[in-house]
């Protein structure tokens, strides 16, 4: 699960890259969108945030199991997870919407202005709320699903906990591993059809917060159930074909409506019932597929493991800044994201190399502190 860990959230930040090449709304976009870019970015569109809250629900469960309690492990994720949070708001996000204002919304002020006199003022500028978590919004609602797990864990007795885990590796059993959860994402659509955006504002995220939720709860439950974890190794293959054949179907209208002709209702939600077994299917074969063949340690897991949340934390400020700055080189959209990929590493790494070794700033770009030990625990960072 770590090494389905890492390369989720590298791909996180080579899905962000290309949002600024697609037409789909951004911080920062190209001079020259590309309409095609879209076709992969729905191959991982549909389960790459899921993903990652079940592999953080799968990582609280060996957090919790090392803890005094559910007070403990709830100050412990505290501690993790707010000193970056508020650090990301206050410090890393500000050129975010400072670069998005300017290119985008005629914003014509300073950086130094922007944030000493704008960002903090509690309102909206150019349509935009200030102040922002901009991505730092998956931190927020990893800690709310962390601090609800640890209420519910202190509150209910442990049979009945214990009950609701077996009632789920019953629900999770054999086949079902792969329909129920497809089944339950068609009708989470279906309700919500023809559809609504996530906020990520937290307080008006319902749809999404009955799915990530859900999400990171099965991955807690994961952790311990010997049940489900027979059930992946056998059903993967299943989840596998299922998912590509709802990404076949996804990308099939992707491609013929990506000019202005708009889907119907009835293409829409087929769309959406595609997508759903895509989500699923795709994401239980990469459970089962890091099972079979990443099950085994290397010498760079546990610093890249470690690397993670800084890589988080920063990539999204260098790609809005690099994109923002490239504007006003106008050269073409593939030396662009050369030019991205480069300067993100590049940034990435420099980010958390020199953060790792100045002892007050760990506990802010997500790191413990020294005296934690420096090998970071299994799947821990933003887990």
């Amino acid at each position: 699960m770590d090494w389905l860990r890492i390369a989720a959230f590298g791909l996180l930040i080579f899905y962000h890259i290309a949002l600024v090449f697609v037409t789909w709304p951004y911080h920062a976009k190209t001079a020259h969108p590309i309409d095609w870019v879209s076709v992969p970015m729905q191959a991982v569109n549909a389960w790459r945030l899921p993903l990652l809250f079940v592999v953080s629900g799968y990582a609280s469960r060996a957090i919790f199991a090392g803890c005094a309690g559910s007070g403990d492990f709830a100050w412990g994720r505290t501690k993790r997870l707010i000193p970056p949070l508020l650090f990301g708001v206050i410090v890393i996000v500000p050129p975010q919407p400072w670069v998005e204002l300017s290119t985008q919304h005629g914003y014509t002020a300073s950086f130094w202005h922007f944030w000493t006199k704008e960002y903090f003022k509690l309102g909206t500028l150019g349509g935009i709320v200030l102040p922002t978590w901009n991505h730092l919004w998956f931190v927020v609602y990893l800690w709310i699903y962390t601090m609800a797990l640890a209420i519910g864990a202190a509150l209910l007795p442990r049979r009945v906990s214990m009950l609701a885990v077996r009632a789920v590796e019953w629900v999770m059993s054999g086949p079902f591993v792969v329909i129920v959860p497809i089944a339950l994402l068609m009708a989470q659509m279906a309700w919500t059809f023809p559809g609504v955006r996530e906020t990520h504002a937290l307080v008006d995220d319902g749809p999404v917060h009955r799915v990530y939720a859900t999400m990171f709860l099965f991955g807690f439950v994961l952790r311990g159930s010997d049940r489900i974890w027979v059930s992946i190794r056998r059903w993967w293959p299943a989840g596998l074909v299922l998912g590509l054949i709802g990404y076949g179907v996804v990308a099939t209208l992707e491609i013929r409506f990506m000019g202005p002709p708009q889907m119907s209702r009835a293409l829409w939600f087929a769309f959406g019932l595609a997508r759903a077994v895509q989500s699923w299917g795709i994401m239980i074969a990469l459970v089962g597929m890091a099972d079979r063949w990443l099950n085994h340690d290397h010498p760079a897991r546990a610093m890249l493991n470690e690397a993670v949340f800084p890589f988080y934390l920063i990539h999204q400020t260098i790609i809005v800044v690099v994109a923002g700055a490239l504007l006003r080189a106008h050269i073409g959209p593939l030396a662009e994201f050369v030019i991205l990929v480069a300067a993100t590493a590049a940034g990435c790494w420099a980010f958390y190399r020199m953060g790792r070794e100045i002892g007050w700033l760990r506990p802010l770009i997500g790191l413990r502190g020294r005296r934690a030990g420096r090998t970071p625990r299994a799947a821990g960072a933003t887990s």
